[in-house]
């Protein structure tokens, strides 16, 4: 009796593990290939769909409609050649959490990423004064030290609960991260507070790989522009029988005139460690940006990324220039 088909029953949902639906969000049947002996399926992308990270300068927050995390359930079933469904560790019945993350092809198939902190570099900039976040899978993280406060770190079981973000209070200088064993030291991130008296600093709030909120600060020089589409056409000026026209009638009139303002970033000089925060700001699809008092959605422009180390560059600032994802001119329909 070998395996040749098998059926899937997926469940998407939020809130607690006992929230799970009565129906299959999906349900796939696949026909194992004769050169193989099991059966793959790829389920990512599905669940992606059930995944919105909305962010309005608001951590965390459901109330906007954004979803960060689901639980997600995989109910398969097998059948033989026959059709039968087999009697021996038949269904295969998993439930595990799934974020809005990804892996780098180096990580392999399927890999699991951090189950504590979620962010790859070990240090974060914050404006002088400023206050920050960071990144945790409550599921993994037991308690954090900031200046010597401990907080321990409670998970309820809810879906909005399973990341949250530690409350960094401004001019800290470290932030420890512990196991829930709350005696393994699973991260240290270094905080640096940055004086800047010229120029305005600037944060850009992105998804990065583990599927979290990160900000990252953009301290130097910033530049605004924009670029300006349109159509136009010749339209007929002439007014009566005798053919004169007006000449503050122009014979070219335009119209679906619009434009796309860019910014142009600059990180200011910082550590090595930080590549990794750019490069996934880079790989984001979802980032935004606090400029004028709001907080607006950005596509990063800038196509290419150089890696910079200190070996090479000597000091090390990144320039990032970004889109903002709406027209200038309101058109919204």
């Amino acid at each position: 009796m070998a395996l040749n088909r098998a059926e899937l029953n997926l469940y998407i949902w939020t809130g607690t593990s006992s929230d799970k639906p009565t129906d299959a969000n999906f349900i796939i049947s696949k026909t194992k290939v004769t050169s193989h002996t099991d059966i793959n399926f790829e389920i990512g992308e599905l669940v992606n769909d059930y995944l919105n990270p909305v962010f309005n300068d608001d951590y965390g927050s459901t109330s906007n409609g954004n979803v960060d995390c689901v639980y997600v359930n995989a109910y398969t079933r097998l059948f033989d050649e026959e059709d039968v469904s087999f009697d021996h560790n038949n269904p295969v019945d998993s439930t595990f959490v799934a974020l809005n993350g990804y892996g780098d092809f180096e990580d392999g198939a399927t890999p699991e990423l951090s189950t504590n902190a979620l962010i790859t570099c070990s240090n974060i900039y914050l404006p002088e004064n400023t206050a920050g976040k960071i990144p945790i899978f409550a599921e993994g993280v037991g308690k954090f030290i900031i200046g010597g406060v401990t907080t321990q770190v409670t998970d309820n079981g809810n879906t909005n609960q399973k990341i949250q973000y530690i409350p960094v209070p401004a001019n800290s200088a470290s932030v420890l991260i512990y196991d829930t064993d709350d005696s393994t030291l699973r991260k240290t991130i270094t905080v640096h507070n940055i004086c800047e008296p010229k120029f305005t600093p600037y944060k850009v709030t992105f998804i990065n790989k583990y599927g979290a909120l990160q900000d990252l600060y953009f301290f130097k020089k910033t530049t605004e522009k924009f670029n300006v589409t349109d159509s136009t056409y010749k339209t007929n000026i002439i007014e009566n029988a005798t053919g004169s026209y007006n000449t503050y009638k122009g014979q070219k009139q335009r119209y679906n005139v619009n434009a796309v303002t860019s910014l142009s970033m600059n990180t200011g000089f910082i550590l090595e460690d930080m590549t990794s925060a750019i490069e996934e700001l880079f790989l984001s699809e979802n980032v935004w940006v606090r400029f004028q008092g709001k907080t607006l959605p950005v596509m990063p422009a800038s196509k290419s990324f150089q890696q910079k180390t200190v070996l090479n560059d000597k000091l090390i600032n990144y320039t990032v220039d970004f889109e903002f994802a709406f027209n200038k001119i309101n058109n919204v329909r």
